[in-house]
């Protein structure tokens, strides 16, 4: 039986993200790649029912204007 070899590729901070592919297009940022497989997730978990697409969403916002908010309080805690 032959050995089958798993090469992964490494994320900004080593972590292991996807199995590379052959690439017929333009190169993906991680960011980009990881928006796409996320939007993805999401798709699918909404079609079988898991997940509220809607609800999703609003959480998400939420929690993005909670973290920016806080990035903009510290920033502003170091000026002071």
């Amino acid at each position: 039986m032959a050995k089958r070899r798993r090469h992964l590729a490494h994320g900004a901070d080593g972590d292991d993200l996807v199995a590379p592919k052959k690439v017929t297009g333009k190169e993906l940022s991680e960011v980009e790649e990881l928006s796409a497989r996320i939007s993805a997730l999401v798709e699918m978990l909404h079609e079988k029912g898991v997940i509220n697409k809607n609800e999703y969403s609003r959480t998400v916002a939420m929690r993005l204007h909670e973290i920016s908010k806080a990035g903009a309080f510290a920033e502003l805690d170091e000026e002071l």
